[in-house]
């Protein structure tokens, strides 16, 4: 029942958005790390990829917290998040690559013709390298970061930026993610959603409650339902 009342919900979307770290691509090592190396820089020892990796879906904020906690409210903060993200820009396609099965997914949608794109809460000056050095990501049809729109999720302003440059009704377009703020962001662009649970999902997140349309415990899985 599962298996067709996903095939019903997936097969006639025109388009399909993607989020980009914890869905397409698996950056938890050198997010953490960047993590690691600040750490270093303040004489600690590195902590271990599974420690940091749940918390690499809130960007700096849950990498300073988890790494060094470090919240946003000591006036320091700022000068720890920018030597953060500096240190992530030296390694950004260090570690990082694609996750098992998504390149299967973006070539069938490929070979039928559907066009998709990445909608990221990751700033352009990070997304845009990325995006230039990952083969498999050269035929999105629309690259939307952070900062492209003056808002970002969960906000729908970017997904609805990412389907008028694909010239798709939100309503024919479904979107993919692992974090809360994407199935509230497609929830609120009038989009279906697919909460990609393969994902870094947050710490102690519960999926079941996030409300999304379809849950997919691989990237193969939306292969199977797409075809």
């Amino acid at each position: 029942m599962q298996q067709a009342a996903s095939c019903l919900m997936l097969c006639d979307v025109q388009a399909l958005l993607f989020d980009l770290d914890g869905t397409l691509i698996d950056s938890a090592p050198d997010l953490g790390g960047a993590a690691n190396a600040l750490r270093q820089e303040r004489g600690l020892a590195a902590l271990p990829l599974a420690v940091l990796r749940p918390w690499v879906g809130a960007g700096a904020r849950g990498m300073l917290a988890a790494g060094l906690s470090i919240e946003p409210e000591p006036p320091e903060y700022l000068t720890w998040r920018d030597r953060f993200l500096a240190l992530y820009e030296q390694r950004l396609l260090l570690h990082t690559r694609a996750f098992d099965g998504v390149a299967e997914v973006l070539a069938l949608l490929d070979r039928r013709g559907l066009p998709w794109g990445i909608v990221t809460n990751k700033a352009e000056r990070f997304t845009h390298p990325i995006h230039r050095g990952m083969p498999l990501l050269q035929s999105a049809k629309a690259v939307i970061s952070g900062d492209t729109t003056p808002h970002a999720k969960p906000h729908p302003e970017p997904l609805l930026e990412a389907c008028r440059r694909l010239g798709v009704d939100p309503k024919a377009c479904a979107y993919v993610g692992d974090d809360l703020r994407d199935v509230q962001a497609a929830h609120a662009a009038g989009m279906r959603s697919v909460a990609a649970c393969w994902g870094y999902l947050g710490h102690g997140a519960d999926v079941a409650s996030w409300g999304a349309h379809l849950r997919a415990d691989s990237p193969q899985a939306l292969s199977d339902w797409l075809t």
